[in-house]
């Protein structure tokens, strides 16, 4: 199997705007994002995906892999599809281009079941976290995510699910983090559906997948990494990369 990873890297961010770029500790975010992705030692390739000339050339600059995309996406599994069509691979990760600290152990975990995974009846992997503290529950930002008795997803959802009417029954309540493994028919299958009304309801983009057949395999990890969405978030990155030094 050939497995490439794919950050996507979009320039605008509503919250933070060119975080990406932002500076930390002397490289920009994504770059800092790539050249974690290219030292995990788990991929044949690494490639950055962007709708921005700014980060294209600072991946170019390092003598990395870039790609441009040359449509509006709505989401990245969108802008990943278009960069991977053409590709000669069969396992796609999506590495979160915010998220400059790569879970090697969670993305080997994903990676694993494709390798196992002998029938090909898995079309997608990804992760979950257990969540404990009720605001993190109640928090729409919180994707929620409920699975049968084999992992598989049913459903994801900014609500709280499943919903405890029954106090005495012990539930457990998972945050889906978006870390995906494709298989690459998988993806091109995405890319050329509609958006689906409960997505688009729910801006949750796994639901398509669930909507038009596909099984989704759920590993559960303990790993909290940082992602970069505020400027205080960049202010705990660059803590951690000091404590890493």
């Amino acid at each position: 199997m050939k497995i490439i990873a794919m950050i996507p890297a979009r320039y605008s961010a509503s919250r933070f705007p060119g975080k990406l770029m932002k500076d930390l500790g002397g490289k920009p975010v994504i770059v800092r994002t790539y050249e974690a992705a290219v030292n995990a030692n788990l991929f044949d390739e690494v490639y950055v995906v962007t709708d921005s000339e700014v980060i294209y050339c600072a991946i170019e600059k390092i003598g990395g892999k870039v790609l441009m995309s040359q449509k509006e996406h709505e989401c990245g599994s969108d802008r990943i599809a278009e960069a991977v069509e053409d590709l000669a691979v069969d396992i796609v990760v999506n590495v979160q281009g915010d998220e400059p600290f790569i879970d090697t152990t969670s993305l080997s975990k994903l990676i694993e079941v494709f390798k196992t995974d002998t029938q090909k009846e898995i079309d997608l992997a990804s992760l979950k976290v257990k969540m404990t503290n009720e605001e993190d529950i109640q928090n729409p930002n919180n994707v929620k995510v409920i699975t049968d008795r084999n992992e598989f997803a049913i459903y994801f959802s900014r609500s709280v699910i499943p919903y405890h009417r029954d106090k005495e029954v012990a539930i457990n309540y998972y945050k889906h983090k978006g870390v995906y493994a494709f298989r690459k028919e998988a993806l091109i299958d995405f890319y050329h559906t509609p958006m689906t009304p409960i997505e688009a309801a729910e801006k949750i983009e796994c639901i398509r997948y669930l909507e038009v057949g596909k099984k989704i395999k759920m590993i559960e990890t303990s790993v909290e990494s940082i992602g970069i969405d505020t400027p205080e978030d960049l202010e705990r990155a660059l803590k951690q990369l000091a404590n890493e030094k």
